[in-house]
């Protein structure tokens, strides 16, 4: 049994791909730059791209019983020439927006996106399981250049509570559903382990680094000035919407312990992981 990975040289897929090979499934890695992959040997990496189904032929799929499903834009074509080509099952990565829980969900950048590339696979095959990961820890990368730097890292609502979740822990989970059916039609949401509030969140990277990290708490005005020429307005609308919702209802953590049965990694655990991230080169 192959399983083909897209999205193998991402945060998720790339980790998703060794504890594969780890488990002793064959793995096929989908890239539209094979030579820039850098994935283990014993990986058979293949040229094509999501969106474009002229580069989604047989070597893409002979011999491919599961797929690993990136949220990429127009995965329309991926999921079409998979099906076509035999593969039956199917593990989407998704996101909790999808399961629109709050009126924060609905319209939202990531509920419409999620939701798309969801349907496109459901409305394909009844073979599948989807994951819905929250926030991302790795979503605090973007504090770096800041931390770096020692500049102080100036954000809103820093009393707000989000639960994020390790990218490892998430792959992890895809692995568990991809090498079994057990999680079979199932739609299974993760968060990290603990709720933390964003001054916590800080704090702990700092720990990680062993110095303390200078925070600034702004206004939602002041953070959508210095950061609209990099952040699109639907995403800093759902980004806003999030953080003022989490100051009184904050994540409800939903680990990985259900699809792994072992501990979400914890905040601090990611931030050790990643401390060559905020380290001055």
């Amino acid at each position: 049994m192959t399983i083909l990975v897209t999205g193998a040289t991402g945060a998720v897929g790339r980790h998703l791909v060794t504890t594969l090979l780890a488990r002793g499934a064959a793995v096929r890695a989908l890239t539209r730059k094979p030579d820039d992959a850098d994935l283990p040997a014993a990986v058979e990496v293949v040229a094509g791209d999501l969106a474009d189904a002229t580069t989604l032929g047989s070597q893409v799929f002979d011999g491919v019983d599961r797929a690993f499903v990136f949220p990429a834009q127009g995965v329309e074509a991926f999921v079409t020439a998979a099906i076509a080509h035999g593969v039956h099952r199917f593990t989407v990565l998704s996101s909790l927006a999808a399961a629109k829980e709050f009126p924060r969900d609905y319209g939202s950048a990531s509920q419409l996106h999620h939701s798309a590339v969801e349907a496109v696979v459901t409305g394909r095959t009844d073979a599948w399981t989807i994951l819905r990961p929250g926030t991302f820890a790795n979503n605090l990368l973007s504090w770096a250049w800041q931390i770096r730097s020692g500049a102080p890292i100036r954000a809103p609502y820093l009393a707000s509570a989000q639960a994020p979740i390790h990218e490892y822990d998430v792959a992890e989970a895809a692995a568990e559903t991809l090498l079994s059916d057990e999680h079979l039609g199932e739609v299974i949401p993760l968060t990290g382990p603990q709720a933390l509030t964003r001054s916590e969140q800080v704090a702990i990277i700092g720990e990680a680094l062993g110095r303390e990290i200078p925070l600034v708490e702004i206004t939602p005005e002041e953070f959508r000035a210095e950061t609209a020429q990099f952040i699109p307005g639907p995403v800093m609308k759902m980004l806003l919407d999030y953080w003022h919702d989490t100051l009184t209802v904050p994540d409800v953590p939903r680990p990985v312990t259900v699809v792994t049965g072992r501990p979400g990694r914890t905040l601090a655990e990611w931030a050790a992981d990643h401390r060559a991230d905020f380290e001055a080169a």
